[in-house]
């Protein structure tokens, strides 16, 4: 089938708050005139799929997601779901997590399930609908609740929402036009992303072969005992890191206090996103006060490695930040260590490339406690075997780093640019077709 798309011939005033104007053939109706609510539950001991919802991904079967949430005990009284039905989590509607559902099964009563009155409608169409950037914006405007996360739309109010209706012969060739378009876009998404991982992967085995190998690859080697380092230059020392700099648990928290001093925060988001703080930052972050004694400990200085010491799980602890300037009035915040090297034999800049690199970040990993969030000790991340290369070896370790890895950034920020605007593209394309600001025709 071939499909483009052009305005529509005429238009008239809308009545809805979706769209200004529609085009003249198309009607406006109250969901619940097109959709009703269905509450049929399952029986005991039932043997249906279990469905479930995501605003990235749509329905599907839990099985194929158990990484995903917390496996339902039992389906017993769950709702029944049909091929064809949209799903709506009245919790998190406003957000998107609005789906069809391309399967027979069932669905927590967490949810609602909208089945179409007649033929004369094809769900697919309202389910792009109802998943746009205004649908989400009206569904929020008629959700209850004191708060963002409290919010609930229930069907009440969303049966009463009116919606542009297109013919069913245009809706068809909308859902179609869709589907095509997106598969196509989602395609080079998926491609784009999958060379950004491998550029991300190269930076990463760089970064460790770098630091744990030196960047003269004439020198002897030798093994270095640990496990995790394997061969290292015969002529590098190991020591432990609270040899090499001073390690402290930040407990600045982000309480303010109109007796203590203004300062701003370094957060654990800031270290988890950065890879170097500096003043460009500043702004952004996160204001608070804290106490004298706070500020003379905590204030981040040129040269400190910050991590994050807990996470949601092990494999992503111990994320750093390098601090490339001193930033007065920035203390480092709750949930991170402050990390300040013996300048005079170990560079921060060095330490900030070990723990990039995965040879070093495997002790982390193993030592991260916990069991609904993992963290690290003061003792983990003190004992912690260092090669100590000699320091005109470091410098030219982190200058080599310094200027590969910015190549690789760049590379990786235009591939991410290109995939940012793909997703663009593919929400103002379906706004666009399911809101009538561009016809879809379909020729045989």
């Amino acid at each position: 089938m071939n499909l483009h798309s052009h305005p529509y011939a005429a238009y008239k005033s809308s009545k809805s708050e979706w769209v200004d104007q529609i085009p003249s053939e198309w009607e406006e109706r109250r969901v619940k005139d097109i959709f009703r609510l269905v509450t049929e539950k399952a029986a005991d001991d039932n043997e249906h799929e279990l469905l479930s919802l995501y605003a990235s991904i749509g329905v599907r079967p839990r099985k194929d997601l158990e990484a995903r949430g917390n496996k339902a005990s039992t389906t017993d009284g769950y709702w029944l779901v049909k091929k064809g039905d949209i799903i709506v989590n009245k919790l998190l509607a406003w957000m998107g997590s609005v789906g069809l559902s391309e399967f027979d099964g069932v669905t927590s009563p967490a949810y609602d399930v909208l089945r179409k009155k007649s033929n004369l409608n094809d769900a697919r169409y309202f389910s792009y609908l109802f998943r746009t950037d205004i649908a989400k914006q009206i569904f929020k405007k008629n959700s209850r609740g004191i708060m963002d996360m409290r919010l609930r739309l229930y069907f009440d109010k969303l049966g009463a929402i009116t919606v542009p209706v297109p013919p069913l012969s245009t809706q068809r060739a909308i859902a179609v036009y869709i589907d095509a378009k997106t598969k196509l876009i989602d395609r080079q998404i998926a491609l784009l992303k999958d060379k950004s991982e491998r550029y991300f992967e190269l930076k990463n085995c760089l970064i460790t072969d770098a630091v744990m190998r030196g960047v003269d690859k004439s020198v002897a080697m030798t093994e270095s005992g640990i496990e995790w380092f394997g061969h290292v230059p015969a002529h590098w020392k190991f020591k432990r890191l609270k040899e090499l700099a001073t390690i402290q648990n930040s407990n600045v928290d982000k309480k303010s206090n109109e007796a203590e001093i203004g300062i701003r925060l370094c957060n654990y988001v800031d270290v988890y996103k950065n890879e170097f703080i500096d003043s460009l930052l500043v702004d952004g972050l996160m204001e608070a006060t804290a106490d004298a004694s706070e500020v003379s400990k905590f204030t981040i200085q040129k040269n400190d490695v910050l991590i994050t010491k807990d996470s949601e799980t092990a494999d992503d602890i111990a994320v750093p930040a390098l601090a490339t300037e001193t930033l007065e009035g920035v203390l480092c915040g709750y949930h991170l260590a402050q990390i300040k090297t013996d300048a005079k034999q170990f560079l921060g800049s060095y330490l900030f490339r070990l723990f990039q690199s995965k040879s070093y970040g495997a002790r982390f990993e193993i030592n991260a406690k916990g069991i609904t969030r993992v963290g690290l000790g003061q003792s983990a991340i003190a004992d912690a075997m260092t090669p100590l290369p000699p320091l005109s070896e470091q410098i030219a370790i982190t200058e080599f780093l310094d200027k590969k890895t910015k190549i690789i950034d760049e590379i990786i920020l235009k591939i991410n640019d290109r995939i940012e605007g793909l997703v663009d593209l593919r929400k103002s394309l379906i706004n666009d077709v399911v809101t009538g600001k561009i016809k879809v025709v379909s020729e045989e």
